[in-house]
């Protein structure tokens, strides 16, 4: 033995050996045929290892290791997760850092060809690294959650995709998953929808505004408000009601003002409509004050406008009282610049409030209620504008300023000025992207939770999985019982493509072919064309594994058309403007040779692509081979252990339970053991800011990866925070040295024959 022991040089080789051997695969070294297997939680692509990484994997391999010398046969299961927005986040990055053309530059196809070449050279850097660690995977089925997708280049024929795929068409077609126009927390750099584990709602500085809505037609009520023992304060006529708002932009898209049912100062005026106090005079907006329980009497004037397209509690109210919904921005957070005129959709607007129309959902969406002159401005910006014109119009509520002692003397007679409130408020953040998120009513896709939560709680209160430790369970539990619908679409590229496809509903009910002889003229294609309204959110549309499967999936849709139409060819199109084309071109066609094999029906994509989540919540059967009948699914599900941190029970750790009882009734792990997180020798969170960030490979170079693994381990108390110094390291390092020195010492005097 040599002198010292170098951890580098052993390391190295030690493991390349274990390696060419086949140490780790699946099976090595069973003497039994009891089986154990673990599912790593799957790193990022884009991820480097931490100290998180070198703690979770150290446990894991532990009691890897210790099965698999018990004999039995044993599966550590290793990869990697494409991470949607992260990835494409670092690849968008990239580009414009070598001057290359950006994302919507280069298009969909080449965007996505961009990232799986970045993942060939960079995606594998933790794979590595896990092996300098020491990691004991089977890394001849390393897999990755995009593998098999149908633009991935060779090297990456897995069956991950199919998987996913085929889990949202059954659930889709099982009625667990729907599509629908529902409030959503809206990023508007990324342009997609997150999930309320991804917002970051941070204490910041802000305002809150006082408004008049004047009362309409001249209505006066008198205003009576009461302290606490019914003594009358204040008696005065008004002609407005008075709201406060943090977010004056989102007035334009109001739909009523809500007052208590309770609330009597406000009595003599429910039912009546009020004027929003800002657009064109002659075109201004008026909306019903209505009853509701949300309005909290004792807060700021009682009165809440309601803009159910962009707050969570007003969509809520909204939808109780079928109040319209009114979308103001685009997806970049800017005031929407499309549509019809102001006037003209004010006007429609005035009708609703009236009760002379009613709107459907795509109606509603369709209507731009932004006056001319803010359309196209930021957010913020329209902000601005919106507080100074209705400031400039003295709708403003007023109150005395404060007293000026600039000369030296104290003037009490100082002009009114605007109520406008500074106080603390909780502000929406995008955990990736920083930028402040946009409650945002759109079309998306979600998981109908409550049918399938029930199985994955029984699961655990009944034992079938264990939760250790057992305060964990109480996190998971509060969780499931209190869980909302799961939005499972994102508008990026990257990402597992939804698998559906939409359609123009061309049913023209009541249309009738004037002749009756299945042949229709030119008039009767304008009449059926300009019965469809083919607004965003009308289409037909249907889930299937790939277009192939998809055409027939339509025939219903085909079924309902007027002859001709019924015999249509179902195409498909890159997106809604190309399908609009195809069907112009077809019918324009057939106008001239009435042959009805022209005709074509023109179907598109979603262009949205999956939740990570939602893949990732496949990852013990996807790895397994499923929807395959594998040798490895037979024999290693349920798998054993879940190793796992406590901040990913909910995004990761519910869901796969969840998804494991929907797509094959059974758990996916017998026991899941979660950790406790690694910080400094303080007790403080590990941050480069912080400057007390400890880079696992560093220490492993310096110390050893038997000294790195050996102190995590000793410190790996249940529950309890693990306080790392290098100090700690450089010990158990040194301890080490004390046993290759006994083991020398015996060497050199023969203990070994």
């Amino acid at each position: 033995m040599d002198k010292t022991f170098d951890a580098a040089e052993a390391e190295a080789r030690i493991y390349a050996r274990w390696e060419s051997a086949g140490a780790f695969k699946a099976g090595a070294n069973a003497s039994s045929d009891e089986t154990f297997s673990i599912m790593i939680p799957p790193p990022n692509v884009t991820g480097v290892l931490h100290m998180g990484h070198a703690f979770n994997n150290t446990l894991q391999d532990i009691l890897i290791r210790w099965h698999r010398m018990r004999g039995h046969d044993t599966l550590w299961q290793p990869g990697q997760d494409h991470a949607g927005i992260a990835t494409q986040m670092v690849v968008e990055r990239m580009l414009a850092e070598t001057g290359q053309p950006s994302r919507r530059e280069l298009g969909r196809e080449a965007f996505t060809g961009k990232v799986w070449e970045w993942k060939k050279d960079s995606g594998g850097t933790i794979i590595e690294q896990l092996k300098r660690l020491g990691a004991s995977c089977d890394w001849s089925r390393n897999a990755f959650t995009m593998s098999g997708a149908p633009d991935a280049p060779e090297g990456e024929e897995g069956n991950f995709h199919d998987a996913v795929i085929r889990v949202f068409v059954k659930m889709y077609e099982d009625g667990l998953i729907y599509r629908g126009k529902r409030l959503v927390n809206w990023d508007p750099h990324f342009e997609t929808a997150i999930s309320d584990l991804e917002v970051e709602n941070i204490e910041v500085d802000g305002h809150m505004w006082h408004f008049k809505y004047p009362l309409a037609d001249g209505v006066t009520y008198e205003y009576i408000e009461k302290d606490a023992d019914g003594n009358v304060v204040r008696r005065e006529n008004r002609n407005y009601i008075s709201i406060a708002t943090t977010r004056p932009e989102t007035m334009l898209g109001d739909g009523a003002v809500a007052v208590h049912p309770s609330d009597a100062r406000y009595a003599p005026i429910v039912g009546k409509l009020c004027e929003i106090p800002v657009g064109p005079k002659e075109h201004r907006r008026l909306i019903p004050i209505i009853t509701d329980e949300y309005p909290d009497p004792a807060f700021g004037s009682g009165a809440v406008k309601i803009t159910g397209a962009h707050d969570f509690n007003d969509y809520a109210v909204a939808k109780r009282g079928g109040i319209p919904m009114y979308r103001l921005m685009d997806t970049k957070g800017a005031m929407r610049d499309d549509g019809a005129p102001y006037a003209e959709a004010a006007e429609v607007a005035m009708a609703v409030a009236r009760g002379e129309r009613e709107l459907s959902e795509a109606e509603a969406d369709a209507l731009n209620l932004v006056p001319d002159d803010l359309r196209g401005l930021d957010r913020f910006e329209a902000r601005k504008k919106v507080v100074q014109q209705i400031t400039d119009e003295g709708l403003a509520v007023m109150v005395p300023g404060e007293p000026d002692d600039s000369d030296g003397r104290v003037c009490f007679a100082t002009d009114d000025v605007p109520l406008v409130e500074a106080k603390k408020i909780m502000q929406p953040f995008g955990d990736r992207s920083k930028v402040v998120i946009e409650p945002m009513l759109t079309d998306q896709w979600f998981v109908d939770t409550a049918k399938i939560v029930g199985p994955a709680l029984e699961g655990v209160r009944d034992g079938r999985t264990e939760i250790l430790p057992e305060q964990h369970k109480k996190v998971y539990f509060n969780w499931l019982e209190n869980i909302e619908p799961w939005c499972i679409s994102r508008q990026l590229w990257w990402g597992h493509q939804i698998p559906v496809w939409y359609g123009f509903d061309l049913s023209g009910e009541g249309f009738v072919d004037d002749e009756g002889d299945g042949a229709l003229d030119q008039p009767e294609i304008m009449r059926l064309l300009i019965e469809q309204s083919l607004l965003r959110g009308d289409e037909r549309h249907h889930a299937a594994a790939d277009f192939a499967e998809v055409v027939t999936e339509f025939g219903d849709v085909l079924a309902d058309l007027p002859t001709p139409l019924h015999h249509a060819r179902v195409i498909e199109v890159a997106d809604r403007s190309a399908a609009a084309e195809a069907i112009a071109e077809s019918l324009a066609e057939y106008t001239v040779s009435q042959d009805p094999t022209n005709l074509v029906y023109p179907v598109w994509q979603d262009p949205d692509v999956l939740d990570t989540w939602f893949s990732s919540g496949l990852w013990p059967i996807g790895t397994l081979g499923w929807p395959e009948e594998t040798e490895a699914l037979k024999k290693y599900f349920p798998t054993s252990v879940l190793v796992t941190g406590f901040d990913i029970i909910f995004f990761w750790v519910a869901r796969m339970m969840m998804m494991q009882y929907a797509v094959l009734g059974e758990r996916p792990f017998d026991t899941v053991y979660v950790h406790a997180l690694v910080r400094d020798e303080k007790g403080k969170k590990m941050s480069k800011s912080l400057g007390n960030f400890l880079d696992p490979l560093e220490l492993v170079d310096e110390y050893g990866a038997d000294a790195v693994r050996f102190t995590l381990t000793s410190m790996a108390a249940m529950g309890r925070d693990l306080k790392l110094s290098t100090q700690r390291i450089a010990g158990y390092r040194n301890f080490g040295t004390k046993l290759w020195n006994a083991s020398r010492f015996a060497e050199m005097n023969g203990v070994f024959g």
